[in-house]
């Protein structure tokens, strides 16, 4: 089955960024200055793993059907980026044992863009995206703010659609854009998976033939995964839960929906809701971001702070988005940071680095609402009751996920 323009734009919410809506909100520009490392881990739990997050895919959807959760996978990105350069540059990350990858990863500048050979073409959705945002039973006044994607289509990106202008020194990057030679792991020729239970704890080491070597001993690890669920809420709307995690330093949730309306699968409308309390949806808010950053977000009310355990999604979020509703909970985590020479105890002092290197960690859950306990089934042995030999049709955008699961055909 060929997937709607609506799976295809909820899936790639999913993996960090909207199909339809992400590229120039995630743009950013540095100077070059030292060697820069960064390491990006995440956990990945829900049917984002079930549906290949990193590494999910089928062992993810067998574990599943066994009975229970899919099982949470770990995945990691690793970017080195430097101001000289190398004919063929390349770089080796030698890892800890309880990595799981061996001896080393090898980082290789990222291949040209374009479309691969039997990749789908991307069918642009016409109607309309309907923008809430906040917790709360009901939507408040002025919501939904409505954009027109005929607008979209034409590389129109209406103000306050993403989350842009924030000023977040904390969370440099590490792209093609800001560096003179810039590679990167996984890639096109070193792609591994990470077992289900990767430790990153131990030395590292990262030798390139265009830069100095970084080497460093890492005290933090993956973050455990998420656990979520939603109930009906008074008037309509749906209660997000979940489980604390304890270095989580704070949480941000949004959700995806939309109608089929029987043109071929293809939505007239579509539904974007955010738990921010002001319009901030995903740019920078779908990556990892630092604590310090973290905490100026929850005093602006855009990141829920640590504590907090549950966030009701609106009765008018819910009604709009039919049955077709994907919600994605994120827990921000710790972030450790390395460099030689070691910045100064006095910050007054000057100081340049040779290289510095960042490890950042988030957790992440991806759930539809009524199908938490989908897992369950087959736990006893038995795939369907016998009174239904035949399993029921796949419909609607729900029945991706019925499908995935075999719970429909």
């Amino acid at each position: 089955m060929r997937p709607s323009a609506t799976a295809v734009i909820l899936l790639g919410a999913t993996g960090g960024a909207a199909a339809l809506l992400s590229a120039s909100a995630l743009s950013q520009s540095a100077t070059p200055g030292p060697v820069r490392y960064a390491m990006d881990a995440a956990t990945i739990s829900g049917m984002g793993a079930m549906m290949g997050g990193g590494g999910g895919g089928l062992g993810a959807m067998m574990g599943m059907l066994r009975g229970g959760a899919p099982q949470a996978v770990r995945t990691l990105e690793l970017h080195h980026g430097a101001g000289t350069t190398a004919p063929k540059p390349e770089a080796d990350h030698f890892m800890p044992k309880g990595a799981g990858l061996g001896a080393s990863v090898k980082l290789l500048p990222p291949a040209p863009q374009g479309r691969a050979e039997g990749e789908m073409a991307f069918e642009r959705p016409s109607g309309r995206l309907l923008l809430y945002w906040g917790c709360g039973e009901r939507a408040p006044k002025g919501q939904p703010v409505v954009i027109d994607f005929a607008r979209l289509a034409k590389g129109e990106i209406p103000p306050g659609l993403f989350m842009s202008g924030v000023n977040l020194p904390e969370d440099w990057q590490v792209g093609i854009a800001n560096s003179r030679t810039y590679t990167t792991w996984p890639n096109g020729k070193d792609s591994k998976s990470l077992p289900a239970q990767a430790s990153l704890l131990g030395a590292h080491r990262i030798a390139a033939n265009y830069s100095k070597e970084i080497a460093f001993t890492l005290g933090e690890d993956f973050m455990p995964p998420l656990q979520a669920s939603t109930t009906n809420a008074a008037g309509g709307g749906r209660t997000l839960t979940w489980a604390g995690l304890d270095k989580a330093t704070g949480y941000y949730a949004w959700a995806m929906g939309a109608k089929d309306t029987g043109r071929g699968g293809t939505p007239t409308e579509m539904v974007w809701w955010a738990s921010s309390q002001q319009q901030a949806f995903g740019g920078p808010l779908w990556q990892w971001i630092s604590p310090a950053s973290v905490r100026k977000l929850i005093a602006a009310g855009t990141v829920l702070p640590p504590e907090q355990r549950d966030c009701t999604i609106p009765a008018e979020v819910i009604k709009a988005s039919g049955e077709g509703l994907m919600i994605h909970l994120q827990a921000y985590g710790p972030q450790a940071d390395f460099a030689y020479p070691p910045r100064p105890a006095d910050t007054r002092k000057p100081w340049s680095p040779e290289w510095i290197a960042r490890v950042r960690f988030r957790s992440s859950t991806m759930l539809i609402p009524g199908m938490e306990g989908m897992g369950a089934i087959g736990s006893a042995g038995q795939s369907q009751p016998e009174a239904r030999p035949r399993k029921p049709k796949c419909k609607g955008l729900k029945g991706l996920a019925e499908r995935a699961a075999g719970l429909c055909e």
